[in-house]
């Protein structure tokens, strides 16, 4: 497989306390930038949706998980934010030019890992090896 040298951000609308809450206890190392104006998320057309977050499917999909014991992310109610805001996946190359963008459909809508390294690499060839150029 061939390296790529990528850089993940992870971008929040939230503030300094229940960001570093986040990190800690989901454990995720990539570095964070808070955007509690959300100027990032406008530009790139994300906004909040309750008929997105809240439908019977994913409710029920997020029951499960507790279900099977699955945790979460146990953030005080004075911490929670906007619980509908939209999310996304974009990559952008280093002068900025966006390479993909996925903004999400629903809370669960994420790019597949194959879709962000076909958008990273510049000849959309495979990593792998065995797929070809599309």
């Amino acid at each position: 497989m061939d390296a790529r040298s990528l850089r993940v951000l992870v971008v929040s609308f939230g503030g300094v306390e229940g960001a570093r809450l986040w990190l800690e206890q989901t454990g995720c190392t990539f570095t964070m930038l808070l955007d509690p104006q959300r100027k990032i998320y406008r530009q790139f057309g994300l906004g909040s949706s309750y008929a997105k977050v809240m439908k019977f499917g994913y409710l029920l999909h997020y029951s499960e998980y507790v279900a099977v014991g699955r945790d979460f992310p146990d953030i005080p109610p004075r911490l929670l934010e906007d619980i509908y805001q939209m999310g996304g996946d974009f990559l952008l190359d280093e002068a900025g030019k966006v390479l993909l963008s996925h903004p999400s459909e629903n809370p669960l809508d994420r790019p597949t890992v194959a879709e962000l390294l076909k958008a990273a690499d510049a000849d959309g060839c495979s990593t792998s090896g065995t797929d070809t150029c599309a």
